[in-house]
């Protein structure tokens, strides 16, 4: 491995506006809104502010799951909050999730709103609420929260970690690609494992974890992210590859991978999702709504 002595950490942090690649504009060391701005909220129940990455898609996999399965209840608007121009920086967004990060939902089913952010919790909330794709019994339910809190924690060493020094940094660094390859194909050869064993993550039934963990891991085997899928040989974690090509073929995770998603064919995408009917007229104004 080529070693590098180009940069040494200074006494003290400072930031620098410049560095960051792509994602300069909108990473920064603070918290808190950057502009006032509203949020919308529709008809439904539900009212979601997200965008269609791996986050923000096991949200949407996972309510047009419960409507699949004929809870009425899980209706929801979702509403495009496009991440590279900021929007999460707004006073309504920075309300409904303090950390500004999609996804964020709101709640106004009862008396009062109920805000819920980190997709890993908005997943856990619904399946109580709706009581759906989460065991009750022990130690089932262990099981499958043991593998959601597992995607939670593993996702960023694929995303922020591999992802990012691969596909975005704006230079290549050996030792950081080196150090997240290695990390990744760790993961997978865990998710392989266990898919060897049970057909989902957390058994022989489909739930919340596997609705979590589809939208990165799936897509990093499908080679729908990161384009790297010769660099990591996923070719070799079959089970992982039976896994997600049977969830890619659900339905509802179909409706939901189109919803809020900006990138891509077209005919993938579903910028704003407000009735299901969205889906089959998919009308100019519903695919690229109108600022």
């Amino acid at each position: 491995m080529t070693e590098s002595t180009d940069y040494t950490p200074p006494k003290v942090w400072a930031w620098n506006k410049e560095n960051g690649g792509r994602f300069a504009a909108i990473n920064r060391p603070i918290a808190g809104p950057t502009h006032d701005k509203d949020l919308p909220v529709g008809k439904h129940p539900f009212q979601l502010y997200s965008m269609g990455t791996p986050n923000g898609v096991k949200v949407t996999v996972m309510l047009e799951e419960l409507l699949a399965a004929g809870h009425e209840g899980a209706e929801y608007d979702a509403w495009l909050i496009r991440i590279g121009e900021g929007d999460q920086f707004g006073s309504g967004f920075v309300a409904a999730n303090p950390n500004s990060k999609i996804p964020a939902l709101v709640d106004h089913s009862g008396p009062e709103p109920v805000r819920v952010f980190e997709s890993g919790a908005i997943l856990l909330y619904l399946a109580e609420k709706f009581g759906a794709f989460l065991p009750s019994d022990y130690p089932a339910r262990a099981e499958v929260l043991s593998w959601l809190m597992w995607q939670m924690g593993s996702a960023p060493f694929l995303g922020g970690g591999f992802g990012h020094f691969y596909a975005y940094a704006p230079f290549k660094i050996e030792y950081a690609i080196d150090r997240y390859a290695m990390e990744v194909k760790r993961q997978l050869d865990v998710l392989d494992r266990r898919l060897g064993e049970s057909e989902y993550l957390g058994g022989a039934d489909y739930s919340i974890a596997d609705i979590a963990s589809w939208p990165w891991y799936g897509a990093l085997v499908s080679g729908l992210v990161y384009d790297a899928g010769e660099f990591l040989q996923v070719k070799e974690y079959k089970n992982v590859l039976r896994w997600a090509d049977a969830i890619a073929a659900r339905p509802a995770a179909k409706r939901g991978r189109m919803v809020n998603r900006v990138m891509g064919d077209p005919a993938s995408q579903l910028w704003e999702r407000h009735d299901a009917s969205d889906f089959d007229t998919r009308t100019q104004d519903k695919v690229a709504p109108v600022e």
